[in-house]
């Protein structure tokens, strides 16, 4: 039905004698009314019309509420001429009698004109008054049957902050719900340590509490509903769940609108002082059984609702001020003054006068929340009073007990500073402006709130002869309404963010949560381990966000980065070998296993990996573990989500097999059996491997059952769980046209939208996402080569956030997108740059309506789509799968091919990047280090007794005709250059690094001399002395780290030696000789190197590197399947890691021994070898590296070729690097001719 009010389309309609915004037009409905919708239109044949207006509503014609759409929008379009009609249907339907439409713009060219309609039907409710002593009380009939759920539900309303609304009693604890400072509190007794709650809502130790402002006496809606083990409580809009482990069999209400403080004590101080309305519970009216008299309900209540007269007003903007005469005719001599206020502001001024005969002034203001009261005279200040109680809560302060002075102070003693003298005037909120403002000075923010109550000399203002302009002057104000508004309840704030407000907006405090952004939404934590190692990280504890801003909580696990794999940890309470004892006492040993993650998490990490796996193994004597496939087994183990299933397969078998790995394999010790323990033997047995079914994953239980046999001993474990693979991370798709796209169901997200992918490509523009609705949207696109953009509107027009690169983007290379959208602002990141944002308007617009499909790649229109490849895709972190739509969408391919270029930098230290389907991996073959990406040392402490054996075979063995071969090998080998590099730490001086060797007696050797110097020692000429480099750094036997880099080409040297304190030194020297002839064969180690080497070497070697040949590296990580022989203890390390030091920093030059002549001399000498620099040299013939009776040398053959074989002719050819790996395993490498098989000792 509709009420025609100011009849439409027909002639006349309201029209004020003055068009500001202080008009208003009332309408009566004549009774409550269920209003869902109006319509304007302007004055008949004018050019009067309204463009905007607010609607505001009453049950009394007193106390108005005003309307707001999406809890934000205040005002309502209006209309662009006089004729047409303008309808809103309200969002959320009215109840009220009366109806206030307010102005707020009309036609500049015209004045105030409205004809309005109103849409809606009459309500009807069952009204009760308390008076704040009196109460209602049900009691179910005897007999009746307790029912499996309850529910009730009521309206209330009041002035008071405090007061029972409901009590229901059991045979052993009570359930209460009242009222505590305008907040509605559930309590239950028994349940004060157990409260949860899954969404909006707070709790304390007394129970939990929900919804604000609640004092307003206007009428709020309450359910509350008991199901299924829990209660709900619905106040307005807000909703928590409470859990109920030990519910009321059935509601007894001993108290409606009070309570009995003997059963709980310490809450709110007295009965409800309000009114309810239809009060029901389940299908029963109590106020119609109370109204027929029923012998359930007693009660001595009021069948009306009266309404006090309050009148407030509320501060709105900076303008708003209230200015009242201090004094009359009627006032002798002085006068006090009081007021109640609210408000969420910390700062503003509440009261201010002048005391024009003492010359002075007087402010009563709040500070950082407290409320301050100021006498200033002469530029100084007389008094300075204040209270220690925060009053930016929203709470109205009441009246002190006397009602004799302002309240805010709450003391007798402060009331004197408020006698005003006769002919001053009181300023409220704020002062006029300067250029109408002669006696009112506000050295403050304003007051931005609400106020009631005002009273001068004990006697109460009329605000509304206020508002007739028949008293005192004001501007900006809403009188006879408050209109603050509670933007913390519900809260925006998301994932336990806390949220303190303004009058204007609210602010989420996100510390502690795991989650940023302007309502704790984006999550601070990447979403897997595979996304920490493509930022670089290594292995390590990472909090991982499995669902993003979704609600499961971010979980601390071990991330452990392979060369091969990228793994994720979660330990349990027991991981390691547990060893039980038989005994007859007991049939079975039960062990039970809780993880560090909750069950959402463990579930959300088995789902998103591709592989799981979990060690399960057990180890007996005695003990049978499955036995046969037929009967009961005597083990077993419960696995799998929730409370898990029986499984009675072991570890390396397959669900349902009843079996062991041995019995897949057909390996067990007795084929008889299928598993080894089932043999029954005396000896130790195990069967052990890895189960990988993901829906028997984890493992929550274990039961060993025979073990009450005399003799009888076993021992389980069950490993951590691990899994690898990220199936969202690389969900990838390929758009080779600008007219391809895909398409999802629309995308849903009115309040919060959080938009995130990869994306590479070499177009410079393309839209990446877009969803329309009506009127809004919301688009994410590459504007151009080096811009992001993204836009939306969601009612207040289109908004745009952009952020621009430094560099383009289109550089085929992966680029990461983070757009999110909220009620506070919109935000967009690429990759590291700095985020951008936008705040949305405080009174806009919040909800984003879409309902077209939402398209990737491209657009409704096909025109400016995407080029290139889009991976990771989520909306509202769910992951999108875009290779399963792609598989059956013409011109987009699922996949996307080519992650090196993007990665291959976080391979270090000459790491290989090797592409796969799904990322890289980074090959470490070339490097001396090893890791995920090649950047942790290979390190061993070497001691007297260490011995390491590496042997490498010549190429030219293939033929093996060795005899007919050697002498036209070895006649022209020859050794021109090779990049040397190693670190060590030693307190022994002196001391041989390194040798490197020749087949003959041409050598290079590394050492530390006497002076805990380095020399550097060439002999390239067997038939001269060896040519010694020597260094003044010192102090390199002081057991901190050191690293030796040596370079040689042709007749050119530079020698670099890096400290730990990363101070550098380097050599270069020029070389007489530069080729090694080969004449003879000695296996024999120079004289005085033999001497110095019999000293032996204590110490750590670390990443040993000769070209590309890692032979610390094949013999600690690869020693079988590396021609390796190591006798000893040879025992990795991390000795090679920086330590800090203390060392003297040494001089940056060094002279070296003099020469006699130089070959090239007009050529430059060689750059220095940086400690990362790429290494080069020749082909490698020969490596061994090892220590043997205190011997420290590595030897290296190098040979270069200067003529084929069989050819009379010698023709030069250029060395080249040997692509073989240093850790492939050559047949029979160890039992070559010894005219091939070189070995050197370290």
């Amino acid at each position: 039905s509709h009420f025609l009010l100011l009849t439409l389309s027909r002639a006349g309609g309201w029209s004020p004698l003055n068009s500001d915004r202080y008009q208003w037009l009332e309408v009566d409905l004549g009774g409550r009314t269920r209003i869902t919708a109006v319509a304007t239109q302007g004055r008949y044949g004018s050019s009067d019309w309204l463009t905007s207006y607010l609607l505001m509503f009453s049950d009394t014609g007193n106390n108005w509420k005003q309307y707001r759409q999406e809890d934000s929008i205040g005002s309502f379009p209006g209309n662009t001429n006089a004729d047409s009609v303008v309808q809103h249907a309200l969002q959320q339907p009215v109840l009220a009698r009366y109806l206030r439409l307010v102005p707020l713009e009309w036609n500049p060219s015209g004045r105030i004109g409205l004809r309005l309609e109103t849409y809606g039907c009459p309500y009807g409710s069952d009204v009760v008054g308390f008076d704040g002593a009196s109460g209602l009380s049900y009691r179910p009939a005897p007999g009746l049957t307790p029912r499996a759920q309850d529910c009730v539900s009521l309206k209330f309303k009041t002035l008071r902050s405090s007061g029972t609304l409901l009590q229901a009693l059991g045979a052993d604890h009570s359930l209460t719900l009242e009222l505590q400072r305008g907040q509605l509190s559930l309590h239950n007794e028994t349940l004060l340590s157990s409260l949860m709650f899954t969404s909006s809502g707070t709790f304390s130790l007394r129970g939990a509490s929900l919804g604000s402002l609640l004092d307003d006496q206007h009428w709020h809606h309450v359910t509350l509903e008991r199901r299924h083990g829990h209660i709900n409580l619905t106040v307005d809009k807000s909703a928590l769940q409470l859990h109920d482990p030990a519910p009321l069999s059935r509601w007894e209400f001993e108290q409606v609108g009070g309570g009995d403080r003997s059963v709980h004590k310490g809450l709110s101080d007295g009965h409800f002082l309000g009114c309810l309305e239809n009060l029901l519970y389940n299908d029963l009216n109590l106020v119609e059984l109370l109204k027929h008299n029923s012998p359930q309900v007693t009660g001595n209540v009021t069948f009306s609702c009266p309404d006090p007269a309050v009148v407030a007003v509320t501060f709105s903007s900076p303008q708003s001020f209230l200015q009242l005469p201090g004094a009359t005719a009627s006032w002798p001599g002085a006068l006090s003054a009081g007021l109640q206020f609210r408000t969420w502001n910390r700062a503003g001024l509440l009261l201010t006068f002048e005391i024009p005969q003492r010359g002075g002034v007087v402010w009563l203001y709040l500070s950082e929340a407290r409320l301050h009261l100021q006498v200033h005279k002469a530029g100084r200040t007389l008094v300075e009073l204040s209270t220690g109680q925060l009053v930016s809560d929203g709470l109205a302060l009441p009246p002190s007990a006397d009602g004799s002075h302002l309240l805010l102070m709450g003391r007798s003693r402060d009331a004197l500073w408020l006698r005003l003298l006769r002919g001053s005037h009181l300023f409220f909120g704020g002062c006029p402006a300067e250029e109408t403002n002669q006696e009112c000075r506000n050295p403050f923010n304003v007051f931005q709130g609400c106020m009631r109550l005002l009273t001068l000399e004990n006697q109460l203002i009329d605000l509304i002869v206020v508002q007739q302009r028949l008293l005192g002057n004001y501007s900006h104000l809403y009188i006879d309404m408050c209109g603050i508004i509670d933007r913390c309840s519900p809260s925006h704030c998301e994932h336990g963010g806390r949220c303190s407000q303004s009058w204007r907006s609210f602010h989420c405090n996100c510390s502690n949560t795991g989650y940023r952004g302007a309502t704790c939404h984006s999550p601070v934590f990447e979403a897997s381990c595979e996304a920490y190692k493509h930022r670089g990280n290594s292995s390590g504890l990472y909090h991982v966000d499995l669902d993003g801003s979704g609600p499961i909580r971010a979980q601390l696990v071990y991330c452990n980065m392979t060369e091969e794999q990228t793994w994720l940890v979660i330990q349990h309470n027991n991981t390691e070998r547990t060893r039980v004892a038989g005994s007859s006492g007991r049939s079975h040993h039960s062990a039970y296993f809780d993880y560090s993650a909750e069950e959402k998490q463990l579930m959300a990490i088995i789902n998103q990996s591709e592989h799981c796996e979990q060690e399960l193994s057990y180890h007996c004597r005695k003990s049978r573990l499955l036995n046969t496939p037929v009967g009961s087994p005597f083990s077993w183990w419960v696995g799998g989500p929730g409370a898990g299933g029986v499984q009675s397969y072991w570890g390396g078998a397959v669900p349902g097999s009843r079996q062991c790995s041995c019995g897949l394999e057909e390996s067990c010790v007795d084929p008889m059996y299928y598993c080894n323990c089932d043999a029954d033997r005396g000896e130790w047995a195990s069967d052990s491997g890895l189960l990988t079914h993901k829906k028997s994953l984890p493992v929550r239980s274990l039961v060993l059952g025979d073990l009450h046999r005399a003799g009888s001993e076993a021992a389980y474990r069950v490993g951590p769980l691990r899994c690898h693979g990220d199936k969202n991370f690389w969900n990838a798709a390929f758009f080779d046209k600008e007219t391809s796209y895909l398409h999802f169901p629309t995308f849903r997200a009115e309040l919060s939208a959080d938009i995130s992918f990869l994306f590479k490509t070499t177009a410079s523009s393309g839209v990446f996402l877009e969803n329309l609705g009506i009127k809004d949207f919301i688009r994410i696109e590459l504007s151009s080569s080096t811009e992001v953009l993204f836009s939306f509107d969601v009612g207040n027009g289109p908004l745009e956030v952009r952020v621009r690169a430094p560099r383009p983007l289109d550089d085929d290379r992966w680029h990461r997108v983070r757009a999110e959208r909220n009620v506070k602002e919109a935000s967009l990141s690429v990759d590291a740059l700095p985020v951008a944002t936008r705040e949305a308007p405080d009174d806009g617009h919040v909800r984003l309506q879409l309902n077209s499909l939402l398209f990737i790649g491209g657009t409704a229109s096909r025109q400016k789509g995407f080029r290139g490849c889009i991976r990771a895709l989520r909306l509202n972190e769910e992951t999108q799968d875009l290779e399963e739509r792609a598989r059956i969408t013409p011109g987009v391919q699922p996949g996307c091919p080519g992650h090196c270029s993007s990665y291959g930098s976080l391979c270090r230290n000459q790491g290989r990047c090797v592409e796969r389907s799904q990322g890289f991996t980074c090959d470490c073959g070339p490097s001396a280090y090893t890791g995920a990406f090649c950047h942790r040392e290979v390190s061993a402490i070497f001691k007297s007794t260490t011995s390491a054996r590496y042997s490498f075979r010549e190429p030219y063995e293939q033929s093996r005709n060795a005899s007919a071969l050697s002498s036209s090998i070895y006649s022209e080998v020859t050794l021109r250059g090779e990049d040397i590099s190693l670190s060590f730490r030693t307190r022994q001086s002196p001391a041989l690094l390194l040798y490197v060797s020749s087949y003959y007696k041409e050598h290079l050797a590394l050492l530390i001399n006497k002076h805990d110097k380095l020399e550097v020692r060439y002999k390239l000429d067997g038939g001269r002395d060896a040519e010694v480099l020597r260094s003044r750094v010192r102090n390199l036997a002081d057991g901190q780290l050191h690293t030796l880099v040596v370079h040689r080409h042709a007749d050119a040297v530079a020698v670099q030696v890096t400290h730990t304190n990363a101070h550098t030194h380097t050599h270069r020297h020029t070389f007489m000789h530069t080729h090694i002839h080969t004449h003879t064969c000695s296996d024999e180690l120079d004289p005085e190197l033999a001497r110095l080497a019999s000293l032996g070497f204590t110490g750590c070697l670390s990443v040993v590197q000769f070209n590309s040949i890692s032979p610390l590296k094949a013999a600690l990580l690869h020693p079988d399947t590396s021609p390796v022989a190591i006798s000893g203890p040879l025992v990795q390390s991390q000795c090679g890691s920086s330590a800090p030091t203390n060392a003297d920093a040494a001089e940056n030059t060094h002279h070296l021994s003099d020469q006699s002549g130089s070959v090239n001399t007009g050529q430059p000498l060689v750059n220095s070898v940086r400690t990362d620099s790429a290494l080069i040299g020749g082909v490698i013939a020969v490596v061994v590296f090892l220590t043997a009776l205190g011997l420290a040398v590595v030897a290296v053959f190098l040979y270069r070729r200067k003529e084929t074989y069989g050819n009379p002719e010698v023709k030069r050819t250029k060395a080249e690097d040997s692509p073989e790996s240093p850790f492939t395993d050559q047949p029979d490498s160890h039992n070559i001719p010894s005219e091939t098989a070189k070995e050197f000792f370290i």
